[in-house]
Formats: C-alpha cells, structure tokens, sequence
C-alpha cells in the first residue's frame, strides 16, 4: 500500500442502500455459478474495526469481493461498512463510481487507518496481482511478496487482524505462469509492473492480464478465521516481521487444509 491515492471523501460514498439492491443481483451469481461457500463469518468481531487480510485469486476477473461481500451483508446487515482496498487503476475505470458505494476505497495507509478507525471493517489482498496471477499448478500458496504493510496497518489502528483464505479461483481459467522472471528482465518495473502473466481461459484462449477471460464456474470456497489480537499476541511493540509471518503461517494451514477437502478442480 503506496501513500498516493488518499482520498479523505472515500468512506463517505459507501451506499448501504446500493450495496442491498447490488446484493439481490450479484449475490445469486456467486451462489450458483461459483457455488460459494463463506465460513466463519461468526469469528469477526461483533463491534469496532478489523483488517480482513485474503489471498487474491482469480486475475483480472477476481470474484473474491463478489463471493465474500454478499455472505457478509446477508450475515452482519448493512449498519457495517466493509470496505476493499483497491489499487488506483481501479478508480479510472467507467465503474468507479459504483465501486465506491459498494465500499472500494484507494490502497493507502491513510484510508485503511481511517476506515478501521470508524468501526469499519477493511478488506486488503497484499499480494496484489502478484498473488492473484500465481500459477494454477501452485495455487495454494500463500504469497504476499514480502510485503507487509498491512501489519503496521492494524498495529496504527489498534485494531486485530482477521486472516481470509480462499480455494478455487485459481481455477476459473489455466493461469500458467505469473512472468514476473520476465517482468524483470524487460525492465517493466518502471512501468509500474512486475508481472506478465500467461494463461489459457474462454473466450480468447491464451492471453496476458488482457483481454481478460470470463470465469470459469469454480467452487470457491472462503474461510475466515479466528481474529489475531496483535498487541495481545506480540506485546505493545510487536515486531512486524514476526508478525507478518504468524499471519502467513496461519493461512498456510488453513489453505492446506482446505486443498485436503478438495476432491476435484472446478468441482471442489
């Protein structure tokens, strides 16, 4: 998460109102193309702010909102806001606007701070593309390529971080390589980007981060587990290191866990 793109305005856009009407719509595609399964909604934390830290999946098309936000709303209600951190490309899309009420706010430490701060809850994927384009073939690793922001994040805030972990949307098309060897050799970092991902989808067959391929109809399932209180955990000047790596390691089993129960690809 980079300091550019704060926006003091972001939080204010969130629509409960737009975010219902979007749910009766979005919320039977997740159920019954991608045949969601959210679990652990119970283990947030009932009052206060928390940082829901997630493997990204999926590319391009990611349905990890669209899977995860639904089961929220129709499980909390719609007097807490949960916010997704999005990086700034998002907001120059015809879309913005309805991403904005249905609480995508700019990736900056800022807006995460200040979200968590007002008793919201704050969703972020570290990994970013880089986790969202990993090879299906090792889709289940966890992989924030060493970034750990999100730690001083909660640590700022005060608030307990909320592991999310995900299965299956590796699988909505055949991601073949993330190129990021690639990236690097061409010198693409200073154009921003660090991957030039492969993969083989439908309608347009093998192709980079565009044009996107249309989701394949895999069962996504979404666990949350139990919240990490770090000032409880790791003392009141908790090293983010240790931290960053208690939070992996907990994925890590829990996504093995997940790939032991599943039985088939795209089938679960």
């Amino acid at each position: 998460m980079s300091d550019r793109g704060f926006d003091s305005t972001d939080l204010a856009k969130w629509d409960p109102a737009f975010i219902e009407r979007a749910r009766r719509v979005f919320g039977p595609v997740s159920k019954y193309w991608f045949r969601s399964e959210v679990r652990g909604l119970e283990s947030l934390p009932p009052a206060g702010g928390a940082l829901l830290v997630g493997n990204h999946f999926g590319g391009a098309m990611t349905p990890d909102v669209l899977v995860l936000a639904p089961a929220f709303y129709e499980t909390w209600g719609y007097d807490r806001p949960l916010y997704t951190l999005g990086h700034d490309g998002l907001f120059k899309l015809p879309l913005a606007g309805p991403l904005r009420k249905i609480g995508v706010i700019h990736a900056s430490p800022q807006n995460a701070v200040k979200a968590l701060l007002s008793s919201g809850l704050v969703l972020v994927f570290p990994g970013g593309d880089y986790d969202s384009y990993r090879s299906t073939f090792a889709q289940n690793k966890i992989d924030f390529h060493g970034r750990k922001g999100y730690v001083r994040v909660a640590i700022e805030a005060g608030v307990p971080i909320v592991p999310s972990v995900s299965i299956g949307g590796q699988e909505t098309q055949l991601f073949l390589l993330r190129g990021d060897q690639l990236a690097k050799r061409l010198g693409l970092k200073r154009f921003r980007t660090e991957i030039l991902p492969l993969g083989l989808g439908f309608p347009f067959g093998l192709t980079s981060t565009v044009p996107a391929n249309f989701p394949l109809p895999s069962k996504i399932v979404t666990e949350l587990l139990e919240p990490i209180d770090v000032a409880a955990q790791f003392g009141n000047d908790p090293d983010v290191d240790e931290v960053d790596a208690h939070v992996r390691g907990v994925m890590q089993s829990a996504l093995d866990r997940l790939a032991r129960q599943r039985r088939f690809p795209l089938l679960g």
